[in-house]
């Protein structure tokens, strides 16, 4: 990469996406940047924003397109606060051809899916198969928008749910995901995209 800059990420989200309970090199958007060589990533994510508040955020936000690579995982705040379903498809929408326009290229525009925290203790007592029925809508639609815009697609809920039998995957708060889970997300995301 002599003489040219390194690779820009712009990271799109929430609590997920800043890792809340962990520190700032274990969020998974730094562990992977590192590994890749990238720049630090950009952040534009903060713990309890629904796909509203980010579409409310990024008019505010300052940007420097074209970035390398823009990551887009949003919604569990939706689901969470008990808002209306029909909302999540057109704004989830807005907020991926925002993504796009970030980048030169839609596929490297990079949607997760939404982690189960019905898993965690945070949430044994506030009704978990209904929390996981209800993320699994919500993924339906993220990753049918992903693949009719043809951006790729990272799913990795499976990986949030292996926390039922491993609790070093949780952070200390027993809602979140530790570092260790985090470099499990980076992982796949390396395998769905090739770098």
């Amino acid at each position: 990469m002599s003489g040219r800059a390194s690779p820009t990420w712009l990271a799109l989200g929430d609590s997920y996406t800043i890792g809340e309970a962990v520190p700032l090199h274990l969020r998974w958007p730094h562990q992977l940047t590192r590994q890749l060589g990238f720049c630090n990533p950009q952040y534009v994510a903060t713990t309890g924003w629904t796909t509203r508040d980010l579409l409310d955020a990024i008019t505010e936000a300052i940007f420097t397109p074209p970035y390398t690579w823009v990551s887009l995982l949003i919604g569990v705040n939706n689901q969470y606060q008990g808002l209306d379903f029909s909302l999540y498809r057109p704004e989830f929408t807005e907020l991926l051809e925002f993504a796009i326009a970030q980048t030169t290229n839609a596929r490297h525009v990079l949607v997760l899916s939404i982690p189960d925290y019905s898993v965690t203790s945070f949430a044994q007592d506030k009704d978990p198969a209904k929390i996981q029925r209800e993320i699994e809508q919500y993924n339906q639609v993220n990753r049918q928008i992903a693949e009719e815009y043809g951006v790729r697609y990272c799913d990795i809920t499976p990986i949030s749910q292996q926390a039922t039998d491993d609790p070093s995957l949780i952070a200390d708060d027993g809602l979140h995901p530790s570092g260790k889970m985090y470099q499990l997300w980076g992982e796949k995301v390396k395998n769905t995209v090739r770098f």
